[in-house]
């Protein structure tokens, strides 16, 4: 059954409207006396309560005041805070540039040990070019209407965030559907070279890189949106509008069982060669 990842994070939102809702009503207070006592239009106090605002850390605070319950503004303030961490849009992410984008990852990366990594889009970052990454960043900053006055130096900060395959103390799995090696991303040239270095670092003994056929008869799971999962604490799913970062045990608990179905699906060693070759032939 599909599921939408951007679930959890509003249902995290959800959660602290539902909460400051029920300490409105058990002050007696309407949506218009409590929005009176707190100085700000009704309207505000409906969208806070219905999840389409994310309240502010003074808001919370003067709501809590409002209704004479200052002791729980300190734990719904945290509460909502890791609610509209789990959703950060792209544009916002990439406001301070593709470069800075790029180099925020790279402390995380190190502290990571098991990388488990799931693409039906593209070649994962971790496993691209250089002249890949950049054809890759070219589009997405086309897309967003951001400069791209620093693509090639992005792209550059991808290479070393990428350092961290060859880096003692951790371990990769990468899924591609077969897909991912025919959508040409780039020239021919920067097509094939990207499509070689799979072959290279395929070969690394820590990481285990696993083709999902397209030719496959039976599939036992649909191919999903890109997600990473970062040892089990975190994954982290790549949508058109945003990137979500689930943290939730149960969600994490059914993405690593979807990521296990993909994997059963998949090849390796040989015959993962062997479609890879395919595709630089066909580039031909």
């Amino acid at each position: 059954m599909s599921f939408s990842p951007s679930s959890s994070a509003q249902a995290a939102r959800e959660t602290v409207a539902v909460r400051l809702r029920g300490l409105r009503k058990e002050a007696g207070l309407s949506i218009v006396e409590l929005a009176s006592r707190c100085g700000w239009h009704y309207s505000k106090t409906s969208r806070i309560e219905n999840a389409l605002t994310g309240p502010s850390t003074t808001d919370i605070r003067r709501w809590c005041a409002a209704v004479q319950a200052p002791d729980q503004a300190q734990g719904l303030i945290v509460q909502s805070l890791n609610a509209e961490s789990m959703y950060r849009e792209w544009r916002h992410q990439v406001r301070s540039g593709l470069k800075h984008l790029q180099d925020g990852l790279v402390q995380f990366y190190r502290e990571t040990e098991w990388f488990r990594v799931y693409s039906s889009t593209v070649v994962p970052g971790l496993l691209q070019t250089e002249g890949y990454a950049a054809a890759v960043l070219t589009i997405a900053a086309r897309f967003h209407d951001r400069p791209r006055d620093d693509i090639a130096e992005a792209a550059r900060a991808r290479m070393d965030r990428s350092r961290v395959v060859h880096e003692p103390g951790h371990r990769f799995v990468f899924l591609l559907e077969e897909s991912v090696l025919r959508f040409q991303i780039g020239d021919a040239d920067a097509m094939a070279a990207q499509l070689g270095h799979l072959l290279t670092v395929g070969a690394l003994p820590t990481v285990s890189l696993g083709i999902v056929p397209m030719a496959a008869r039976e599939r036992a799971q649909w191919p999903e949106e890109t997600f990473h999962i970062y040892d089990d604490t975190l994954v982290s799913v790549e949508l058109v509008s945003a990137s979500v970062n689930v943290t939730q045990p149960s969600e994490i608990a059914l993405y690593s069982k979807t990521f296990e179905r993909l994997r059963s699906m998949a090849v390796y060693g040989a015959d993962a060669r062997a479609l890879i070759v395919k595709a630089i032939d066909a580039l031909h």
